[in-house]
């Protein structure tokens, strides 16, 4: 089994060197292809205006001056084109990507990339507890975990445009519950902040963060699942529409 490796936490992140030795207990023929800076936040984008460049680390690893987005489709169609992946991992990335998250997430839309193409693609991240803990976040849940969330997982049939995403709670190994299938969940949009500094020259500046939970609306979402201790799998796919909707907006143009 051929499998890719890719993130957004960029080719030198502790998480995609711990993905490849998950990765490497299904398989000897590992290729890693991922950007070259952190593209956090960078969501299913590409670069359309300026010019995407590659760097050779080694035959099978390789950086991509880009998005996530970009080094999915730097793999597939040029780097790998002769070679393509069975699989597409992404991850693991410092931090969740619970409910709306995957919108946002550039681990979860390389993996998006993958489903598009056909690939079976699984998307993983590392949730913390806290804010600031930069280089210091714990990845032991997902070390311990990693392996037995994947087993069931790596051949399995995944419908057209449907991928996996599997979060690992912020707890030590031990007090892990086990893994939880469930459905994505979705958060109270009040969670946004803003925090507004000054520049040396006196002007405005803002970060863009994210306030704590304000409440999990639904039952067994994803966010429940990681708040009990349980690593959460969650299936999903690309189809957007709104089907419910569908008939109610055919009436209204009839």
């Amino acid at each position: 089994m051929r499998i890719l490796l890719t993130n957004d936490d960029g080719i030198n992140a502790r998480g995609l060197d711990l993905l490849e030795t998950v990765a490497r207990r299904f398989s000897d023929d590992i290729w890693v292809v991922a950007p070259t800076e952190e593209q956090s936040g960078a969501g299913h984008s590409l670069t359309l205006t300026q010019p995407v460049r590659v760097r050779r680390h080694d035959n099978r690893r390789f950086s991509v001056t880009g998005t996530p987005t970009d080094a999915v489709m730097m793999a597939l169609a040029h780097i790998m084109k002769e070679s393509p992946p069975d699989l597409i991992l992404s991850g693991i990335n410092r931090g969740a990507n619970l409910a709306e998250d995957v919108t946002y997430s550039g681990t979860v839309s390389a993996a998006m990339e993958g489903a598009l193409a056909g690939v079976r693609s699984i998307a993983l991240s590392q949730a913390y507890s806290r804010e600031g803990m930069g280089d210091t976040v714990p990845f032991a849940a997902a070390e311990a975990w990693a392996e037995k969330a994947l087993a069931p997982i790596i051949d399995m049939d995944m419908a057209a445009g449907s991928l996996v995403n599997v979060n690992f709670p912020a707890l030590p190994p031990e007090q892990v519950k086990g893994v939880r299938v469930c459905r994505q969940g979705i958060r109270d949009y009040g969670r946004l902040r803003l925090v507004e500094r000054q520049d040396p020259r006196g002007y405005t500046y803002f970060w863009f963060g994210l306030a704590p939970v304000v409440e999990t609306p639904g039952h067994s979402t994803d966010l429940e699942v990681i708040a009990d201790g349980y690593v959460s799998v969650t299936p999903l796919h690309l189809d957007l529409t709104h089907d419910a909707s569908l008939e109610h907006l055919r009436q209204r143009f009839a």
